[in-house]
């Protein structure tokens, strides 16, 4: 259950503010359809996170615990930098003539393909050798950062998600640091 509620709150809170939980806003005021909206985030969440945790368990085999350290404490330390780094601005795919399931779906997986929550759950399924519960968290934590992004849209803008973006961000990044020289052995 840890790794469940690890990846949850970390992929949920990496989300605050993120250039998916911004496309998710624009495509809600785009097609003003929430819940087919919602349907293609919520698959392409959960294929993000299938692809991260199936990935990590593969990696966790191949390489040792010492490794392992580091790849958690990384994809942490990336992360938190990636969260206090700026935003480059979202394409918010205007000639994409598909519907707002097929779109959200396909927009929302070329954008995440690869991203800090994807890296998270697949480092948490590499320490714990086990892609159960890092692929429910990291996907219950991408919906909850995401989907009431397209229902609340305009009111995003009302949320203190810089703020709590950056204190994250410092947050996750000193924790990463932290188990960083960890694995190294130097704390």
């Amino acid at each position: 259950m840890e790794a469940f509620f690890t990846t949850f709150l970390l992929t949920a809170i990496t989300q605050a503010g993120d250039r998916a939980q911004l496309l998710c806003a624009a495509l809600g005021q785009r097609f003003d359809r929430p819940v087919p909206l919602s349907i293609g985030v919520i698959l392409a969440s959960g294929a993000m996170a299938a692809i991260g945790a199936l990935g990590g368990v593969a990696v966790g085999t191949w390489i040792s615990l010492d490794a392992l350290r580091l790849f958690y404490a990384l994809s942490l330390l990336f992360a938190g930098l990636g969260m206090l780094a700026p935003r480059r601005a979202v394409d918010t795919l205007p000639g994409w003539r598909t519907g707002p399931v097929l779109t959200g779906l396909l927009g929302l997986f070329i954008l995440q393909f690869g991203d800090k929550g994807q890296f998270i759950i697949a480092a948490t399924a590499a320490r714990n050798h086990d892609w159960v519960w890092p692929l429910v968290g990291g996907w219950a934590g991408m919906v909850v950062g995401l989907v009431p992004a397209i229902v609340w849209q305009a009111k995003l803008a009302d949320w203190p998600i810089r703020s709590v973006r950056l204190g994250a961000g410092v947050v996750i990044t000193l924790i990463g640091a932290a188990l960083a020289l960890g694995a190294f052995g130097l704390v």
